[in-house]
């Protein structure tokens, strides 16, 4: 059999290349299964009743959500930054025309029953703060907020920018929960929350 000659350029060439049979390296391979049984290993024999302190030191009632208790110490500056500052900003300023400002506002200023009911239920329709007239919605926290948490804002807010009306005690809250425990809907404006007892 006779075989062409093999020209110089052909000599220069490299093979083609090939996919290996292994193309993962073993050793990552190995590392992959020892991490996996690690993992097993570890989550089978973790203790579930272990103190929350052992990891990121969170209490029982913080892991599962209970709400505080009346009298326990409640953040209402951490409950402001989370749920209100987002409309009425971390200065209190809210957006013109859109948000009204609590630096100021006669309604966080004045009956703190009433300011408890706004919490409680909300707000929707036309409202002067500072004789300027807002016209949106504000949600209501009653079912996502405690009377602690609830009085721990209210009293946050009437203590900032300016302002410097009494703290409000959680049995407040409550009462005007209770007060309003038949209401569904939020206050219909201004005109409705002024003539609140």
């Amino acid at each position: 059999m006779n075989t062409p000659d093999i020209l110089p350029q052909q000599r220069r060439e490299n093979p083609d290349p090939q996919e290996n049979r292994t193309p993962v390296p073993r050793l990552v391979l190995l590392l992959a299964l020892v991490l996996v049984a690690f993992g097993i290993d570890y989550i089978s024999h973790a203790e579930v009743n272990s103190p929350s302190g052992w990891g990121d030191a969170r209490s029982r009632a913080e892991l599962i959500g209970d709400r505080p208790a009346a009298g326990q110490g409640v953040d209402g500056a951490a409950i402001y930054a989370a749920m209100c500052s987002g409309c009425h900003q971390a200065t209190g300023q809210g957006l013109p025309g859109v948000f009204p400002p609590l630096a100021g506002s006669e309604w966080v200023a004045g009956k703190a029953s009433t300011a408890a009911a706004i919490l409680l239920h909300g707000i929707t329709g036309p409202i002067q703060v500072k004789g300027q007239t807002f016209n949106g919605t504000m949600p209501a926290f009653a079912a996502s907020l405690g009377d602690a948490e609830i009085a721990a804002v209210l009293s946050h807010v009437r203590s900032q920018w300016g302002n410097s009306a009494a703290p409000i005690p959680a049995a407040l809250v409550t009462e005007a929960r209770a007060r309003h425990v038949d209401r569904t809907t939020p206050f219909n404006g201004g005109d409705e929350l002024a003539q609140l007892p």
